[in-house]
């Protein structure tokens, strides 16, 4: 399977990132083409993808096309892509935030095979968050494809399209809040004693750690809380402390605040 990646930001080459360290996919399987010279080599160098040209020579040669442009690039490259998708009739991958299917197709003369993703950069080091919506033409064979690519970078789940912009919210900025969180905790250790870059080790593993038990036990995250706070001890007066300065209401307004940008976003 050729897999072809028009534009090679951040999210995109995560992606890249963490299906080739995953060993399910090789770096000679993606053909990588930015505006940029220096992306292309920089792809080339980290992760042997093969370089193109142009974004036609991608829409020509692959059986699956990643779109990773911003959203407002989206209407141009499509349009000027419109022949060579018709003749090629690839699989075509969206990532764009508050851009749906029916809109992207628009520009098509033909009603293609489309499916969206939507992800996080956790992807390069195989610990993303991924939801997938397959559009009507995408085959059985190319739906577990969808399956595998997307799980090879971290977990992976098929979502209906109109929860989409809830999951760009959960999936896509909740990282940049998680990365917050374990820089102050790490900062607030520095306060107390230790180095920073020990701190910043403790916090980052410290939350992994606890991140893997939600996952993986079949507990409510309260009583995980519960088995760590004993009566009268350090962890209550932690807790304690957070309800006190708003810490929960802090939590659903981040949230609340990127879901209405992303809802603003798409009707635009």
């Amino acid at each position: 399977m050729k897999i072809g990646v028009i534009g090679t930001g951040n999210l995109a080459s995560a992606v890249i990132s963490g299906s080739v360290r995953s060993g399910k996919f090789s770096g000679e399987q993606f053909t990588v083409y930015d505006l940029f010279a220096e992306k292309i080599a920089e792809n080339n160098q980290k992760y042997g993808t093969k370089p193109a040209q142009s974004a036609a020579e991608v829409a020509q040669n692959c059986d699956v096309v990643i779109l990773a442009v911003k959203p407002k690039d989206f209407p141009a490259l499509v349009t000027s892509l419109a022949g060579d998708f018709q003749k090629k009739d690839p699989l075509i991958l969206t990532v764009a935030a508050g851009l749906s299917m029916q809109y992207i197709a628009s520009f098509l003369p033909y009603a293609p095979k489309m499916a969206r993703l939507m992800t996080n950069i956790n992807a390069s080091v195989g610990g993303a968050m991924t939801a997938y919506c397959p559009n009507e033409r995408v085959s059985a064979q190319e739906k577990a494809f969808l399956d595998t690519f997307c799980k090879s970078f971290g977990d992976a789940i098929e979502l209906e399209e109109n929860f989409f912009s809830q999951f760009a919210v959960l999936a896509g900025c909740v990282p940049a809040f998680a990365y917050k969180f374990v820089d102050e905790i790490a900062r607030a250790g520095v306060q107390i004693g230790i180095r920073k870059d020990l701190a910043l080790r403790i916090a980052a593993q410290t939350v992994l750690g606890s991140a893997a038990a939600v996952a993986q036990e079949d507990a409510h995250p309260y009583a995980l809380i519960d088995r760590v706070c004993t009566p009268g001890g350090t962890t209550i007066e932690g807790i304690a402390a957070l309800d006190a300065l708003g810490f929960n209401d802090a939590v659903h307004q981040a949230v609340l605040a990127s879901y209405g940008k992303d809802c603003a976003m798409s009707k635009k």
